[in-house]
């Protein structure tokens, strides 16, 4: 028996947006309800090239499969023309053990699963009034956080602070010429928005707390292995809600786990994300809030088999 491999083309033309909120927001809500299995993840560093892989296994409970995913990220390789990105998902049935397929995706699910999570916890933890956007990153990240988030919201301004002067010029001129007016910004700008997404590799925070204002929601996706940290822990402290999108996670490798080790928060001071989505806890009015996520394999299991799904429809 060949074991099917679907590659990059395929995956594209199944995994529509629908698709793809839809998975994301019922496996957040799935673990938020603890209806998900989700061992640690595996993480390896790779300091000589910029790199890091994840390797991540998930299942929703009662759910026909699993998956297995291999994700990469070498933060140089832009410089060579290669994306950031690269990655494969291993899709195995619950109920026999047997691998139904490889997705070839190199890294395009985990992409999408990232962007699409910030984008609802962002949209459902935001003022109903907010519209302007500060992002932190030029990478893909970035622009797929915007792109999600314009599908669920209006966006008015979007100001991009990035570490590079010339590559956050030709991002926002990119941004603009797809229709999404964007400009660059100063760090303290940025960070004065609305809402404020951090989608970079930073291993110390790229935002002051102070300059954050009440009522902004702030969300961070790039502090995913134990060095990394986004967010200051003095943001923590102001936030009148908190939401992660794995508890143990955020506390081990998250910067909620770097404030609550400053002493900035409370261990217990977390909601789970899901909870927001499903309606079961509302966002304080007038405060700072913040989510913390990490990326959690449940995702990637449910957003695999409900692309499988379609692939072999």
């Amino acid at each position: 028996m060949t074991l099917p491999v679907f590659d990059t083309a395929a995956i594209e033309r199944a995994a529509t947006p629908r698709l793809v909120l839809d998975a994301v927001r019922g496996a957040l809500i799935a673990h938020a309800e603890r209806r998900t299995s989700v061992p640690p993840p595996l993480h390896l560093r790779f300091p000589d090239a910029d790199g890091d892989c994840h390797v991540k296994a998930g299942r929703i409970t009662g759910a026909a499969d699993f998956t297995v995913k291999i994700v990469t990220g070498f933060y140089r390789n832009p410089g060579a023309g290669l994306p950031s990105n690269h990655g494969v998902v291993c899709v195995v049935s619950a109920r026999t053990g047997r691998i139904r397929a490889i997705l070839d995706d190199q890294g395009l699910l985990t992409a999408w699963r990232t962007a699409a999570a910030g984008a609802l916890i962002t949209h459902a933890m935001a003022r109903p009034d907010a519209t302007t956007l500060g992002v932190f990153g030029t990478g893909e990240q970035a622009r797929l956080h915007i792109d999600w988030l314009a599908g669920l919201r209006p966006i008015g301004a979007v100001l991009v602070h990035g570490r590079s002067r010339a590559r956050t010029r030709t991002f926002c001129d990119e941004l603009t010429a797809r229709g999404r007016p964007a400009r660059p910004a100063s760090a303290e700008e940025a960070a004065g928005a609305d809402m404020v997404i951090t989608a970079t590799p930073a291993t110390a925070p790229v935002l002051q707390a102070a300059h954050v204002r009440d009522g902004a929601q702030v969300t961070g996706i790039g502090a995913d292995m134990p060095h990394k940290n986004e967010l200051p822990p003095a943001l923590f402290a102001r936030a009148g809600m908190i939401a992660t999108d794995d508890h143990d996670q955020c506390l081990d490798h998250g910067d909620f786990g770097h404030a609550v080790r400053a002493g900035a928060a409370a261990a217990t001071g977390d909601v789970p994300a899901g909870l927001l989505l499903s309606g079961s806890v509302e966002r304080p009015d007038g405060a700072v809030t913040v989510a913390d996520l990490t990326g959690v394999g449940a995702l990637d299991a449910a957003l695999a088999s409900a692309v499988l799904d379609e692939l072999t429809r």
